[in-house]
């Protein structure tokens, strides 16, 4: 004998008729509309994330601080003691420098947490679910990271160097090629360094180390440089300092701390070739390894 079967609800067994038509084998159709995701709905996703955690506002308010506070403290001091004649032919831009070196930290620390911090949480076994295009997540982290350091950077940049020229009367009024690169062209630069740490955190997965990392391409250069005394390396010693992370950024105000080496918009394009290469390396490892 057999079970009886209880009523089905009259919308359920609507859908069950519409979808079963003229065919002997009913189906149902879900009153859910189905998306074909894409691109678009991992960005979205990621820019929920990015300005919904609090590491975002910390690293980016930090940033903000040391960019404008020590930019317009360094042209404050030398408005107040310097003369007129120590500033001509000074560019009041070059000024910013300090800020953006020092303030590069909280955009490289950003970055790394974008991706690193999913893998400390456990976080990233769910966005790998939601969508399983690793390599789709993986690009909607970089534009979304990217915009958003760019835009801050810019906008913080061009604030300090409103302000220095201003402040600094007697220095030269800069180019504008100077304008240029000292706005557009830095601001460019610090968020392909965030964007390169992001893709550090990728692959080593691990905040910390990918923050000890990545300080130490931007400060390790530079320091071995110092005490290399050795007169036969000394050729190492000039290309330490001529690529190091802080002589890369002085061009953009064109105060490199050599002659020689990178020069006009070249340290742009060495960071990019150098972010394109290990972000198809990152992307290669999501696809082939384990969450």
């Amino acid at each position: 004998m057999s079970t009886p079967q209880p009523p089905m609800p009259q919308a359920a067994a609507a859908n069950w008729q519409a979808a079963a038509g003229p065919s002997s084998h009913p189906g149902y159709t879900s009153p859910i509309p189905v998306v074909r995701t894409h691109l678009g709905h991992a960005i979205g996703s990621e820019w929920t994330k990015i300005r919904s955690v609090r590491s975002t506002i910390w690293t980016l308010g930090v940033f903000v601080l040391l960019v404008i506070g020590i930019g317009l403290a360094v042209a404050a001091l030398l408005s107040a003691s310097a003369s007129q004649d120590d500033l001509r032919g000074e560019n009041p831009l070059s000024f910013g420098f300090f800020g953006v070196l020092l303030g590069s930290m909280c955009v490289m620390t950003l970055g790394v947490l974008t991706t690193a911090s999913e893998y400390g949480t456990g976080m990233i076994r769910t966005t790998m679910v939601a969508c399983p295009s690793r390599g789709r997540v993986l690009a909607a982290k970089a534009i979304v990271f990217f915009a958003v350091a760019f835009v801050t950077t810019l906008v913080s940049v061009f604030l300090v160097a409103l302000l220095d020229v201003a402040l600094l009367d007697g220095a030269r009024t800069p180019t504008g090629q100077e304008w240029l690169k000292g706005t557009f062209g830095i601001s460019l630069y610090i968020a392909l360094l965030g964007l390169l740490s992001l893709i550090i955190g990728s692959i080593i997965r691990h905040s910390a180390g990918a923050i000890t990392i990545m300080i130490g391409v931007v400060l390790a250069p530079l320091v071995i440089a110092l005490f290399m005394f050795s007169q036969s390396l000394e050729g190492l010693r000039q290309a330490l300092f001529e690529y190091s992370i802080p002589n890369q950024l002085s061009v953009f105000y064109s105060n490199s701390l050599s002659e020689s080496g990178p020069s006009g918009w070249d340290p742009l394009w060495i960071i990019l070739g150098l972010t394109a290469v290990l972000f198809a390396g990152a992307y290669a490892l999501l696809e082939n390894r384990d969450v």
